[in-house]
């Protein structure tokens, strides 16, 4: 079950979506809070590539490890990244519709020890907060002419 989720329709076509969301070095873009997003996997993006993520939060630097754990081009792929024992878990829908594509996001967030435990609804508040406007940002980028792809 899904702790927060969001939709956006984008008057691109899905491939241009999928294309721009998938290329991790444009996540800062679409999440102010990554400073940078490393590629840890040799080959092409896909199911099992992993990333090193950096943000600033509060002032302070959090690294995550992140992999990919679904991938299918054009229609979904779902991040799980693990830091400190903090899981959280995207998951991008992309629908292709008459006005371009619908991009849906679900986002999942594990906690595990007795503190996170009791504070996950804050967390949980926090990363939404942090990163529950990406897709806005996304169809900004996308629909403003920043993004060459078509």
């Amino acid at each position: 079950m899904a702790d927060f989720r969001s939709s956006v329709i984008i008057h691109k076509p899905v491939k241009a979506v999928f294309d721009y969301i998938t290329s991790m070095e444009n996540t800062s873009e679409i999440m102010p809070n990554v400073v940078k997003m490393e590629k840890l996997t040799e080959g092409p993006i896909g199911k099992g590539t992993k990333f090193k993520e950096t943000r600033s939060v509060r002032g302070n630097t959090v690294n995550a490890d992140i992999e990919m754990v679904e991938y299918e081009q054009d229609k979904l792929f779902k991040t799980r990244s693990d830091s400190n024992g903090l899981i959280v878990e995207y998951t991008y829908i992309f629908h292709e519709i008459e006005e371009g594509t619908q991009v849906e996001l679900d986002a999942s967030v594990k906690t595990s020890g007795l503190r996170m435990k009791l504070t996950k609804h804050f967390i949980v508040k926090m990363i939404k907060r942090e990163d529950g406007f990406q897709l806005e940002y996304l169809k900004e980028m996308l629909e403003d002419g920043k993004s060459e792809d078509e």
